[in-house]
């Protein structure tokens, strides 16, 4: 019997993705506005995207995606993004 462990799991990084940052004051999200999209394309590109965003400022940004269960969530936190990234380096 195997057991689907994190490595084994498989995360489609062509997928589709949309890159979306929270209007801010004071390097802090508005909660009453919503998300706008900075960039969409595969979800390889958004992780890059998003990671050339300055680390200071990574809070504000989010990237909508189809959820690939158990890894990738249709909305990913700027923690969850950075995982990944690390995810995507050892693939």
């Amino acid at each position: 019997m195997g057991d689907a462990s994190v490595t084994g799991s498989k995360v489609d990084f062509g997928a589709f993705a949309v890159l979306q940052k929270w209007p801010s004051l004071g390097n802090q999200r508005l909660p009453d506005r919503e998300p706008y999209q900075v960039s969409e394309g595969t979800l390889d590109a958004c992780i890059s995207a998003f990671m050339e965003k300055p680390a200071p400022t990574r809070h504000l940004y989010e990237i909508r995606t189809a959820a690939q269960p158990p890894l990738v969530t249709d909305i990913l936190s700027p923690e969850h993004v950075i995982e990944l990234s690390r995810l995507r380096e050892f693939l």
